[in-house]
């Protein structure tokens, strides 16, 4: 079911959705070479918390026999790591890497939601053209995340963007509403028709979330249950924001 928030309930969400910006604040001036996924994991939980909030993803139990609750605040994806890398004091991040990183927080019983991908030091060209495209995918789409159109509108426009710049979106997983619950309705997939779905509604907080491919879209999953990879190999990026439908422009919640 969609939920419609209050204006008690947006508000908040705008005070949920600003601890993950400052929380990202605190990531990108702090990521670099030779860190481990794990030292970036603590910064982002110590800073949550310093806020009043906590990791809503740590623990999170998504119910699959042999799959155990997820461990951690972020989610860390690495190169051609698209979505759900578990963070590791073995992981080591490296100069020219590109860094996926995915987190929600909780606070006063609302969630928000966020993504980037950062360039540790110096990347190539190509990676630095995959995020730059994967960021103003979402922006692409929330042109068309105006009460009365439809949740297929902001799908379809995603998707054509991303392909008219000869890059593949996954389908196997999907952006989604957001509040009480982490995941709520609608599913919010990369693609789509245009004209379908669900009427956009102000009061609306959505979680929209461009993952790119610069190669083929086929992934993998790994053996810890958990994170997704490309399976040629091809460098992901992932690009994500809270948002709150209006009667006017739609709102980012998760932006300074």
């Amino acid at each position: 079911m969609v939920t419609i928030k209050s204006k008690k309930e947006i508000e908040l969400m705008r005070e949920v959705c600003k601890i993950v910006a400052l929380t990202y604040q605190e990531l990108e001036q702090k990521i670099k070479p030779g860190m481990t996924t794990l030292e970036l994991d603590q910064i982002a939980e110590n800073k949550m918390r310093s806020l009043g909030a906590i990791p809503a993803e740590k623990g999170y139990d998504i119910g699959i026999r042999g799959v155990p609750p997820y461990p951690a605040t972020l989610c860390v994806s690495i190169n051609d790591e698209v979505i759900h890398g578990i963070p590791s004091k073995n992981k080591i991040i490296k100069e020219g890497d590109i860094v996926s990183i995915d987190t929600v927080a909780l606070k006063n019983g609302f969630h928000g939601d966020a993504a980037r991908t950062f360039i540790v030091g110096k990347a190539s060209k190509e990676a630095e053209r995959l995020i730059q495209v994967t960021k103003q995918a979402f922006f692409e789409g929330i042109k068309y995340a105006k009460a009365g159109n439809r949740i297929g509108d902001v799908c379809h426009a995603i998707g054509e963007y991303v392909h008219s710049q000869g890059y593949s979106v996954i389908r196997e997983f999907q952006g989604h509403g957001i509040g009480k619950e982490m995941h709520e309705d609608p599913g919010i997939p990369n693609y789509g028709k245009a004209g379908r779905g669900i009427r956009l509604e102000p009061g609306m907080t959505l979680a929209v979330e461009p993952m790119v491919i610069q190669g083929k879209p086929n992934i993998l999953e790994l053996d810890d249950g958990w994170t997704i990879v490309t399976e040629d190999g091809s460098l992901s990026a992932h690009y994500e924001n809270t948002i709150l439908i209006t009667e006017k422009e739609p709102e980012i919640l998760t932006i300074l």
